[in-house]
């Protein structure tokens, strides 16, 4: 029964012509079986594959009745919610193009993709992030319609014309949208890179682009038995990352979708979803990680030696375990039953797989995680190759890696180190950007990712930095950021670092304390727990020291950090140093403290 199942759901994804296709397919095939799952009312309702298929049938009749056509570009500001879901899958089914946009966005954001992408139509989901697509949109080099989806009637009227989402739902006699027109070299969506050295970029991926990352994930997981699967959606679906593999590769699958309500909340969602399948960024699992261990001082002894006792036999079974004796097996057997099962139930307790993207997973993160029993695959990728290029295959996981290359992908290391990437993956290029095009895809068709890295025989892929952020100090030695950020990320008092110190003598650090050191310290010490306070607390300064002198213990002479400053707030989405996907925006962080830094070399 269970190969039945399997049949039923999964699609071949090579086979499609186009994203909407695989998807009407699909709703053909499961019908009645659940497809979304959002809250109402606080608790998880199910929408049926039918009931969401004649959603987006609706709308593309509305789309098209509202007088958008096959290539104009329609913008998306939501969060993920089923209607996300509807509006993509719809603009695409008339051939029209996707333009999602992050909710963090702001007014200059909006306006700057708007313009570039010669968007006319915008759909947002409430009036608070309506109201930044309307200061955009007065703006604009071109009119703009804006639609929300809820309380529109809340939004004043101005020069911008905005009318409610229920507007755009028509019916009619024909059961789904006829996509056969659609190809899989048509271009679907205009997915803008996060920006972390500056303005943001429209990348244009085909159907085919995603496609061959469906098909390429189907076949890196095939062996966990893919069957009736659960996904929890909580990265941005404005990202590659989660529209690929959160949105469209579970369709593939015919899976399950859950939405969570934000990241607050995640731990409450899995225990609601479920998840079978989830993917999630490194910052997470760093997070996670600390406040593991946190929660583990308030135990008794009797369970932090348990919990210890499970790390160091998982760490062996994993990174040595020849060596393993019948002892520790016998131990091993307790440890699974009394730690790692219940480390596991804090995802759900149903996870096969965990995929780690959109930026390095630090090894000794990684690790702890494998040695609890998560079943954790770091995988690479970038927007302009639909993003999926590698992951580690659940049988045989290399933490040091990110994988082998997806099927039907194309990898190579050129002379001077960088990684290209050939296949149906690779964008069609830079909208409005024929020049950028060239520079990154060859006339061979391989795209230079501007990632450093090797191959070993196996054909696993280790990156070892960007092209463009290796820092090469004064004596000319290249040092890895990521690398010494990763090391001090480590640190029980350190939240977030950004090294520095190109054409310098050493390397020096932006720092974020910790927020739970930094409150731990000022109830201990009698302070004040604000930043902007502690930055200037000499004793606190001091405390942060001992953090980073251990770090570079584990630091090369070259790597190591010897002067650091004290940030006065955290790297963060709202103030634009971090991007949607909690990656670090170098040049925002500098922009406030590149004075500090310098001023740390005299």
């Amino acid at each position: 029964m269970a190969q039945v199942e399997k049949i039923q759901r999964s699609v071949d994804s090579r086979a499609q012509a186009s994203l909407p296709a695989m998807f009407f397919a699909q709703a053909r095939r499961l019908s009645v079986h659940p497809c979304l799952w959002a809250k109402k009312n606080g608790v998880y309702a199910a929408i049926t594959w039918t009931d969401v298929a004649s959603q987006i049938t609706e709308l593309a009749r509305g789309l098209k009745a509202a007088g958008v056509h096959a290539g104009d570009r329609v913008m998306l500001v939501a969060e993920n919610r089923p209607e996300w879901f509807v509006a993509d899958i719809a603009i695409m089914s008339i051939g029209a193009i996707a333009v999602p946009a992050y909710i963090t966005n702001t007014a200059a954001n909006h306006l700057h993709i708007i313009n570039d992408s010669g968007c006319k139509v915008v759909i947002a989901s409430t009036p608070s992030l309506a109201r930044h697509v309307i200061a955009a949109a007065v703006e604009a080099d071109q009119k703009v319609v804006v639609y929300v989806m809820d309380d529109a009637d809340k939004i004043m009227r101005g020069e911008v014309p905005v009318k409610p989402w229920a507007e755009l739902f028509v019916r009619g006699d024909e059961a789904e949208p006829d996509v056969a027109h659609l190809k899989r070299s048509d271009v679907c969506c205009l997915i803008y890179t996060s920006g972390t050295g500056g303005l943001p970029r429209g990348v244009m991926l085909t159907h085919g682009n995603i496609l061959a990352n469906c098909h390429g994930a189907s076949v890196l997981l095939e062996t966990l038995g893919i069957g009736e699967e659960v996904f929890l959606s909580f990265l941005p679906l404005s990202h590659a990352y989660e529209h690929a593999a959160g949105m469209f590769f579970p369709i593939s699958l015919g899976a399950q979708i859950y939405y969570a309500e934000r990241v607050e909340t995640l731990s409450a969602n899995l225990q609601e979803a479920k998840p079978t399948i989830m993917t999630a960024v490194p910052r997470l699992y760093e997070s996670m990680r600390q406040r593991i261990l946190h929660g583990l001082q308030h135990q008794s002894v009797l369970k932090r030696g348990l919990f210890e006792l499970a790390l160091a036999i998982g760490q062996k079974r994993y990174e040595a375990p020849d060596t393993l004796t019948t002892w520790d097996k016998v131990r091993d057997v307790a440890c699974e039953k009394l730690v790692r099962s219940k480390v596991r139930a804090r995802f759900g307790g149903r996870l096969k797989a965990m995929v780690s993207g959109g930026a390095p997973l630090n090894y000794d993160v990684g690790l702890f995680f494998i040695a609890l029993g998560v079943p954790l695959l770091q995988g690479y990728g970038q927007t302009e190759a639909g993003p999926v290029i590698s992951a580690n295959p659940p049988k045989k996981v290399k933490l040091k890696t990110v994988g082998p290359a997806l099927d039907g992908v194309g990898v190579r290391i050129a002379d001077d180190g960088e990684i290209l990437v050939r296949g149906e993956l690779v964008m069609k290029g830079y909208w409005n950007d024929p020049d950028g095009t060239i520079a990154v895809i060859d006339d061979q068709g391989w795209l230079h990712t501007g990632d450093i890295g090797t191959i070993d025989a196996e054909g696993y892929i280790e990156i070892t930095d960007r092209k463009k952020d290796i820092i090469v100090n004064s004596g000319g030695d290249n040092v890895s950021p990521q690398r010494i950020q990763g090391v001090l990320g480590l640190q029980e008092a350190i939240g977030q670092a950004m090294v520095y110190g190109d054409k310098k003598p050493y390397i020096t650090a932006v720092i974020v304390p910790r927020e739970e050191f930094a409150v731990a310290w000022a109830e201990k010490h009698g302070g004040s727990a604000d930043l902007p306070v502690l930055a200037n607390d000499s004793a606190f300064r001091s405390a942060i020291g001992k953090a980073v002198e251990h770090a570079n213990a584990q630091l090369s002479a070259i790597e190591k950090v010897r002067k650091f400053t004290l940030a006065t707030q955290g790297f963060t989405v709202e103030n634009g140093q971090m991007t949607p996907t909690l990656k670090i925006r170098r040049h925002a962080v500098l922009r406030e403290y590149r004075d500090a830094l310098d001023a740390l070399y005299g």
